[in-house]
């Protein structure tokens, strides 16, 4: 249960907090329940928020290097830890495959690590100076405590590159998980308990916890990831507030198979980029674009490979499991009929799974013959399923790539220098992929264009989100400035004569 007088985190098995309503967690996969959780009531919210500000006051006046050592700690701690319960967690309240479930909170580390030695290298800038004397530079400092909404994908490690950068920054922060991954949250922020109390917290709630969090003067900065409309109503929110906030609103990625595209190599690398976690990532390839000379024997290989998929609970041998929710998968369902009844070919799938009557399965979906009317090239589908369209050429495939109004990433499968560097110049998108889809790094910017969000996570800039400059001008050797009050009259313009100062 909840403890007012340790409020810093939720720990296992106190899965829910202590007045709101108990709320059974149901797994996606098999219908059953998985545990309970309740949302955090206002005074739970206001006594978290109060214990986050005074711990962030301490924990702002520690040295860059000690701040360091402590985010070390916390990575050597989610590499000495055994997973396995929170990867369990996450794959029973979620559906997502247990291989990339400890994959997530495994890769969780190096986030810690980056932000600490960049926060402890970069803390401002020496500026030339303006005036002999004067020494002028820029320092940074922390907001306050930072507001961190996650989604269900990938609860923990999108969670970590915000919290990291937050933290190192000098910042307390409070998490608002996902509903639906609440459970496995909770089981991973035992890893902060070296922290001092109160400086993080997790409060699980729906919309209502996360819009009090924003609104609350208590916090500072919001980091998101979700849903475009969510993501509108969340920056608005903040801005209203005059709070910076990070927005990743997720993204309808276009994935080009050009003329000189390595066919195994573009098939292989296409499935697991349309399909990965049943196609519930960000940046998850949903449209195809494949040149007209290549498409049939791409599309040939693409399904060979789809095919040779595994469905099934994600505790079980399956790349494919559930999708999160009923909703989730009627939206797929919508998408795949509106497109069938407007000429798409189905290739494979495009229909529940017979071997899987429980849960919300859906088969691993190859649709051709897509045109740009379709609902399903227009709005983000979250689900397995490669729309593709067939154009004449690369020129065709980037300008269709980019009739979009998210942009988030973008891949292309080429063995031309000069289709990839166009394409990297080309797209609109604040990610390109060319040959190797997905992957991050967190020295490099993570995030969209268009609506698929505002602000960066990752790299110098997703640490800037959670800081702010202060201009600093230090005169060593005071002196009577020649510009300061009173001015000489000889400066001043003489209305009789006309005379004026040069």
């Amino acid at each position: 249960m909840f403890d007012p007088a340790k409020p810093s985190y939720y720990i296992h098995p106190a899965h829910h907090a202590a007045g709101g309503e108990s709320k059974a967690v149901i797994n996606p996969a098999t219908m059953q329940t998985v545990g309970h959780i309740a949302d955090a009531m206002p005074q739970e919210i206001e006594q978290t928020l109060s214990a986050a500000t005074a711990a962030q006051k301490r924990w702002k006046k520690l040295d860059a290097k000690s701040r360091a050592t402590m985010l070390h700690h916390i990575a050597n701690r989610i590499e000495a830890t055994d997973m396995r319960r929170c990867a369990e967690l996450m794959s029973r309240e979620m559906g997502k495959p247990y291989p990339e479930a400890i994959g997530e909170v495994a890769n969780c580390a190096g986030a810690f690590r980056y932000f600490a030695e960049m926060a402890r290298d970069d803390g401002g800038k020496v500026a030339g100076t303006t005036q002999t004397g004067s020494f002028q530079h820029a320092r940074y400092e922390p907001l306050g405590v930072s507001v961190h909404i996650m989604p269900f994908n990938f609860p923990i490690l999108l969670m970590c590159w915000t919290v990291a950068a937050s933290l190192a920054s000098g910042n307390g922060c409070i998490v608002k998980p996902a509903p639906a991954t609440t459970l496995s949250t909770l089981e991973f922020m035992q890893i902060f308990e070296a922290l001092p109390d109160g400086l993080i917290a997790c409060l699980p709630g729906g919309a209502a916890v996360g819009e009090a969090l924003i609104a609350s003067p208590k916090t500072h900065a919001i980091a998101f990831t979700g849903s475009v409309a969510a993501g509108k109503a969340v920056a608005t929110a903040a801005a209203s507030c005059m709070k910076p906030a990070v927005i990743e609103a997720g993204g309808s990625d276009p994935m080009i198979i050009t003329a000189n595209a390595p066919i195994d190599v573009a098939a292989a690398g296409s499935v697991t980029a349309a399909f990965h976690m049943s196609g519930q990532v960000c940046t998850s390839a949903e449209r195809f674009f494949v040149v007209d000379s290549v498409h049939d024997e791409f599309i040939a290989a693409f399904a060979r490979e789809t095919k040779r998929l595994r469905i099934g609970n994600g505790l079980t041998k399956a790349e494919i499991g559930p999708l999160v929710s009923e909703a989730a998968r009627e939206k797929v369902i919508r998408l795949v009929e509106d497109a069938k009844a407007k000429g798409a070919t189905v290739v494979t799938g495009a229909k529940i799974p017979e071997s899987q009557p429980v849960g919300w399965f859906y088969e691993p979906t190859i649709l051709t013959g897509c045109t740009s009317d379709m609902a399903i090239m227009r709005e983000e589908c979250f689900g397995p399923v490669a729309a593709v369209m067939r154009v004449a050429d690369f020129d065709a495939a980037i300008e269709a790539a980019n009739d979009s109004a998210f942009g988030l990433g973008a891949s292309v499968f080429t063995t031309s220098l000069e289709e990839a560097m166009e394409a990297a110049d080309r797209l609109e998108a604040g990610m390109v992929w060319v040959n190797n889809p997905l992957i991050d790094n967190d020295a490099l910017p993570f995030g969209g264009w268009k609506n698929s969000g505002i602000g960066r996570e990752l790299s110098r800039l997703g640490l800037d989100t959670f800081r702010r400059s202060k201009m600093v001008i230090i005169d060593h050797k005071p002196v009577v400035q020649g510009w300061w009050y009173p001015y000489p009259d000889d400066w001043f313009y003489d209305d009789a004569t006309g005379r004026r100062h040069v």
